[in-house]
Order: C-alpha cells, then structure tokens, then sequence
C-alpha cells in the first residue's frame, strides 16, 4: 500500500517538473492539461513588556503554511493532486517552545468523466506530521504521544463521484485505511500497523461568499466493516477573507472524532493575520 502512494507522488512529480519545461518546447496550438496553483502563508505574533505594572507574559509565536494543487484534465480524465503543510510554535514567557501545529496532509483523486453529474473515481491520501507531538501536565511536564510518521493515516478507496454544483462536490466509496505507527500503537489498538476495510465519504464545498471572502470546508468519513459503530469523522473548515493581494485574515476549525483514540471530539482553532505569497 505504500507502493502505491509513493508511485502516485512519483508520477505527479515527474509530470510536474516535465510541465515547467521551457515554453519554447511546448506547441503554441497545445495549452498544458496540468494547472498549478501553490500558496505560501506567514503568522508572527509577538509581545514583550518591560516594567508593566498590570503583569503578562512575554510571548513569541509563528506558523508557516502551505497549500498547493495540481489539477491534469484532459478528455475524459481529470487528476487532482492537492498537499497541505503546516508547522507552528510558541513561546510563552520563561516555558519552553510548544509546538502549536503541525500537519501533513497529501491526497490524489483520479476520475473517469462518464456523466455529467456521477463518476467512477480512484483516490489515496496520506496524513501525518513532521516531529514530536507532546502533552503537558499541570507542572509543566511534557509526555511524547506522536511523531514523524507515527501515526500516519492511508486511505486507498474507489467508488463514484457526485458534483450538483460547482461549488459543491462528493464522493461515495468502498476502501482501505491503515493506520501505521511506531511506538504509539493506542492510534491503532495496540498494532503497529491496522487495516480496516470500509465505506469512505468525502463532501468538499469551496463557495466565495464575497468578493474577498472564501469558505472552504471539507468532511471526510470512515466507517469500518468490522465495527461499523466505530466510524471516523474529520472536518477542516477555512474561512478566509483577503485584505489585499499579500495580506489575508484566516480563521480554520478542525474537527476529529475517532473512537480508536479518545471518545470526546478533538477540536484545533485557528485565528490568524498572514502574509500570503502566490508561487503559482
């Protein structure tokens, strides 16, 4: 299975570096069936104070972000690749540096353009994060619970895709999710890996609300054939509302809800002023 989801990211980085060839070397009468778009976001907070009478703390915190899509259409066949990564930390006057978000988030959707409305569609995904993930206790204590790969999150399904609107797009399949890990095996009932096979939905909606104002949400689900009742929910809603071409406010809220880790929703939020730089 990881095969699969190295071949894929193989096969679009390869495409990718023979579409940014030289324009000289393409036809004139030929536009590329690949589009890129790839943005950069930047968030830095800072406060200090110096003899302040009404107390606080001295702080530091910054988080980098990136998103990127590429999207091959051409007769019947549309291939969509889209990434996002991001990585965030904290200080917090004389504490030591928290992470405060991290994430990689991968998946590749190739589908077969049979109707207008309904069609047949592969996809993989992959979830993780790039270093340790720690607890802290009352006393300030740190616990590590995660790391690079550990877990990590692989979806292969295949099923049928549903677009009534252009704003509106969902799929419907049958598949595979492994759940791989290290030394964190609570993330997969004491396994280092587990396979389940399952029912997978994903609903995305990308609406412009107002000229400068976009809400992108998606709400993936996992059901497992084994313990149907023990079903996956993830949710990541962005609302973001663009000041001018480099300057953007951005307010996201995750949801997680998986019964394999913890019976209350996980819940992340996210509030913030970025610069943005459009690389594509």
């Amino acid at each position: 299975m990881k095969s699969t989801i190295v071949a894929l990211l193989l096969s679009a980085s390869v495409a990718y570096s023979q579409d940014l060839q030289p324009a000289a070397a393409k036809s004139d009468t030929m536009p590329s069936p690949w589009k890129h778009t790839m943005i950069v976001s930047m968030n830095i907070t800072q406060v200090s104070f110096t003899d302040w009478a009404q107390g606080g703390e001295n702080a530091l915190a910054y988080a980098l972000f990136l998103e990127g899509k590429s999207l091959y259409t051409q007769d019947i066949i549309t291939w969509e690749n889209s990434y996002k990564l991001g990585y965030g930390q904290a200080k917090l006057g004389s504490q030591s540096i928290r992470k405060t978000d991290d994430r990689i988030d991968f998946e590749s959707v190739l589908t077969y353009k049979m109707g207008v409305y309904i069609n047949p569609y592969a996809s993989v995904s992959l979830k993780t994060q790039f270093v340790e993930g720690v607890k802290y206790d009352a006393t300030g204590i740190a616990t590590p619970v995660s790391n690079f790969f550990d877990p990590a999150y692989i979806t292969q399904s295949a099923g049928f895709s549903y677009q009534p609107a252009k704003e509106v797009k969902t799929r419907l399949g049958v598949g595979l999710r492994e759940i791989v890990t290290k030394s964190y095996t609570a993330y997969s009932d004491g396994k280092q890996v587990e396979v389940d096979g399952g029912f997978e939905s994903v609903t995305e909606v990308g609406w412009t609300v107002m000229a400068n104002v976009v809400l992108n949400a998606k709400l993936e689900l996992f059901a497992p054939v084994k313990q149907i009742d023990q079903m996956m929910v993830r949710s990541d809603n962005t609302l973001a509302a663009k000041i001018n071409k480099f300057l953007s406010v951005n307010l996201n809220v995750q949801l997680i809800n998986d019964p394999k880790v913890q019976a209350r929703t996980q819940i992340e939020q996210t509030l913030a002023l970025g610069v943005n730089f459009t690389l594509l």
